[in-house]
């Protein structure tokens, strides 16, 4: 099993690619098309088979990115005050 800095280290950017968005392993694949396969429900089977040339590590990589862009967020609930 490999570290989430060894997953991460499959994920590039590019400012040529897809507007410097973050990439799987240098390839046209963004990392956010992934995210959005699996969102869908799409198993990492499905994903592996219609994109040959993709590793599972790869799969895990765009997960444990998206896990790192989230984990410091915090989000603050809006008070607001009720009108008399």
């Amino acid at each position: 099993m490999k570290t989430e800095c060894q997953l991460l280290d499959r994920i590039t950017v590019n400012p040529r690619i897809f507007g410097g968005k973050p990439i799987v392993g240098g390839r046209r694949l963004a990392v956010e098309h992934v995210l959005g396969m699996l969102a869908a429900g799409d198993s990492i089977e499905t994903i592996l088979e219609g994109y040959p040339w993709l590793e599972r590590d790869d799969v895990l990589a765009c997960i444990a990115y998206a896990h790192r862009m989230v984990e410091h967020e915090r989000v603050e609930p809006l008070i607001q005050e009720a009108m008399v």
